[in-house]
């Protein structure tokens, strides 16, 4: 999945542009029994989750230049495999983009600055893939029985409204960071080139945004550290382009053209 640091310091949207999110509860854990999870109980986990980012994090309005960019880009875009699906913006000065097990996609402004629209189409079906596969739903589940929050979820039942501010900003970290196994992220390239094909879009937009990040690399800063989440190794990034290639190729897509400047700057 997609990827940058995180602030530490939860502050108030207005205050700071950076992406706000709290640190796991400090401290030691006590053993506590066995603990399962109903997908209803998940779900609210999410839900809660989610709900407590959009309240924390800057989100332009319906007139904004990134909204209308992502809402044109989405058109028409309103389910994956019965999920249904919203976007938003976080209009933050990260380099990232995330979707969640509920089919939230929150796409952060400055991966949009640095993306043509085929290309950041091509991040958004990735993401999406990996809610198709439920590697978002998975990731999210072991986060809440084996992570920092299992005593918590334990003593609350698996009620997330229970849960403190900082807690529900743990669950939002583990959203935005999870990480996932090279078969995984293979398995999202795959999933989110059908689901980009499906949906009208040219897959051809995945592999331009993986050779965006793979330029990226080496440069230092926000991106090369999404760069890192997204690829584990460079000869894997080389690879997964390849493999991304061959599909357009057989598929009879065409590449389109590079374009000199993103639309969101365009329209700056």
């Amino acid at each position: 999945m997609l990827l940058v640091a995180l602030a530490a310091v939860c502050a108030p949207a207005t205050v700071s542009a950076q992406f706000n999110l709290k640190k796991a509860v400090s401290g030691a854990t006590k053993a506590v029994q066995a603990l399962t999870l109903t997908d209803a109980q998940m779900a609210a986990y999410v839900k809660e989750s989610v709900d407590w980012m959009d309240a924390h994090n800057p989100v332009p309005g319906e007139d904004d230049p990134y909204t209308i960019r992502l809402r044109k880009l989405t058109e028409g875009i309103t389910e994956a495999d019965g999920i249904p699906l919203n976007f938003k913006v976080y209009d933050v000065i990260d380099v990232n983009a995330f979707a969640c097990p509920d089919g939230s996609v929150r796409v952060f402004s400055s991966l949009m600055d640095i993306m043509t629209d085929e290309e950041l189409m091509g991040v958004i079906g990735h993401e999406i893939g990996h809610v198709l596969k439920h590697h978002s739903k998975n990731a999210f589940k072991t986060e809440l029985l084996t992570g920092a929050l299992k005593d918590a979820v334990a003593s609350t039942g698996g009620v997330a409204a229970a849960l403190t501010e900082s807690q529900l900003g743990t669950l939002g970290q583990a959203l935005v960071n999870a990480k996932y196994s090279q078969k995984q992220e293979k398995e999202a390239d795959n999933c989110g080139y059908d689901f980009l094909v499906a949906n009208g879009r040219n897959p051809w937009g995945m592999v331009m945004s993986f050779e965006k990040l793979q330029s990226l690399e080496g440069e230092g800063g926000a991106a090369p550290s999404y760069v890192d989440k997204m690829f584990s190794s460079h000869p894997e990034t080389k690879a997964r382009i390849e493999a991304m290639t061959k599909r357009c190729v057989k598929d009879g897509f065409e590449r389109p053209a590079a374009s000199a400047d993103t639309a969101a700057k365009s329209a700056k």
